[in-house]
């Protein structure tokens, strides 16, 4: 797929040095609501789901996975984006790094660990402790901070499943309207089922109104994910550094959570997608990015 770059800045020049080499950081998060059955397709089985983050990210650094046995595939058999995200690394010679956010399944490589735990079923009310969330943040931070003195520019992708529900719940957490706007790994996107678990979230967490504090929102019905992608962006951008999010909708919360945390960073990122999500009927990336960065299109 062709990429499309949302700029919410005038980064262009700044991300050339992708031609040269740049870091790839991919980070893994599983929460318990991949095991809601219908809601996702990023494992053969419900239950399988926890370990596609970890094969994920054994797959991009060795080409086999450790964790299973073969790649991470759909109930009908189709291999994980994975394989292109390898094949696309090595064409380019970037470096990679995998972080874990908080991995029920932890990959047999060597990672870097933001001390994070699993995030629960969104519709508990209580994805992940406080105590975590504010601790992972933390550490996401840190390690945007080092990074950028490693590479002024920086890519970073995900792996979490379901992670298009938990980034509705926590988008509409802090008052936007992510209703029917989330992509699908599924050629047929399961919108009804993600509205019905996320109402259930959204009211089993207490949230009647806008929250103000996206760490808070994270906690009650957020992902480890978006928390970690954040703060390492965060980190990143405060010193000097370009970052590309490479993601669908998933990183329009991502977006969010940086805006409501560290507004003034904004310029120094943006996402990376593909044509592909960007004509998806079925959700609207650009919609988004548009309500919370209130970025003209195209750019």
């Amino acid at each position: 797929m062709d990429p499309v770059i949302v700029h919410l800045g005038d980064i262009s020049q700044h991300m050339q040095q992708l031609s040269k080499g740049f870091l790839f950081t991919l980070v893994i998060g599983t929460t318990d609501t991949s095991l809601i059955p219908g809601i996702t397709i990023a494992g053969a089985k419900p239950e399988l789901t926890h370990y596609t983050p970890a094969a994920d990210a054994e797959y991009l650094l060795l080409g086999r996975c450790r964790v299973i046995p073969i790649v991470p595939m759909t109930p009908d058999g189709k291999p994980t984006p994975a394989l292109i995200t390898r094949a696309a690394i090595k064409l380019t010679g970037a470096g990679v790094l995998v972080v874990n956010a908080g991995a029920r399944v932890r990959p047999n490589i060597p990672i870097i660990d933001l001390q994070g735990e699993p995030g629960r079923d969104i519709r508990t009310g209580l994805a992940i402790n406080r105590s975590v969330v504010d601790r992972v943040f933390e550490n996401g931070a840190i390690l945007g901070e080092n990074l950028a003195r490693i590479s002024k520019a920086i890519i970073i992708g995900e792996s979490i499943p379901a992670g298009t529900t938990t980034a509705m719940a926590f988008l509409v957490a802090m008052g936007y309207d992510a209703w029917n706007r989330m992509s699908s790994a599924s050629p047929i996107n399961p919108r009804d089922l993600k509205i019905t678990v996320v109402r259930e979230a959204l009211k089993n967490a207490g949230i009647n109104r806008p929250l103000e504090d996206p760490l808070e929102a994270v906690s009650r019905i957020g992902d480890p994910v978006i928390l970690a992608i954040g703060a390492i962006t965060i980190g990143a951008t405060k010193q000097g550094a370009k970052v590309l999010l490479a993601g669908g909708t998933q990183m329009a919360a991502v977006l969010a959570f940086i805006k409501h945390m560290y507004k003034d960073v904004l310029s120094n990122v943006a996402i990376g997608t593909t044509k592909w999500l960007v004509n998806d009927r079925t959700a609207d990336l650009i919609g988004l990015v548009r309500e919370i960065a209130h970025v003209p299109w195209p750019p």
